[in-house]
């Protein structure tokens, strides 16, 4: 059985953050995803769809993203049920999220989408995602051309340089 599904919109509102009475971190959004078709009129319609964050990606996302952001989801689709106070059966269907990717870094504009090759976060060149590995390629270049530039640094001083040990970080470091 096969249960996935991969979106990429823009919040329709702030998330909205919750704990449960066990203390664990909940949080709702909901995508604006674009349809990949114009109707009648020539303009383009959207989805809004319903997503569900659990644990520590909940206050990531809760900390991090705000109506108009652009993110990417990786979960499963789930539906529910429950009665509301009229007796009524309600039924829900919501996606689940197993990551949730920031697409924009914090100071982009919100309003004008991913244009002109910004920061993209998400999986590289997967069913129709942007290839940004010219732009990769490009930013390295500039980042060598800076270093080589620099007098009296060397390499060695670099943190992240590796060693072949393992690298100790604490998941409280972590922004995600």
């Amino acid at each position: 059985m096969l249960n996935r599904v991969v979106l990429v919109g823009r919040l329709t509102r702030d998330p909205e953050l919750r704990y449960t009475p066990n203390g664990i971190a909940v949080t709702s959004i909901t995508l604006a995803v674009n349809r990949p078709f114009s109707n009648q009129q020539g303009n383009r319609e959207a989805d809004f769809i319903n997503v569900v964050i659990w644990r520590k990606q909940a206050e990531n996302v809760a900390n991090y993203l705000r109506k108009g952001s652009l993110a990417g989801v990786d979960g499963r689709l789930q539906t529910r049920s429950y009665e509301n106070n009229e007796g009524k059966k309600v039924f829900i269907t919501e996606v689940v999220a197993d990551s949730v990717q920031f697409l924009e870094s914090k100071g982009s504009n919100n309003s004008g989408g991913n244009q002109g090759g910004g920061d993209y976060y998400g999986p590289p060149n997967q069913g129709g995602y942007p290839n940004n590995n010219q732009n990769n390629n490009q930013n390295n270049n500039q980042n060598n051309n800076q270093n080589q530039g620099r007098n009296n640094q060397s390499f060695s001083d670099d943190p992240f340089a590796s060693d072949g040990k393992p690298i100790d970080i604490s998941d409280d470091d972590l922004p995600f």
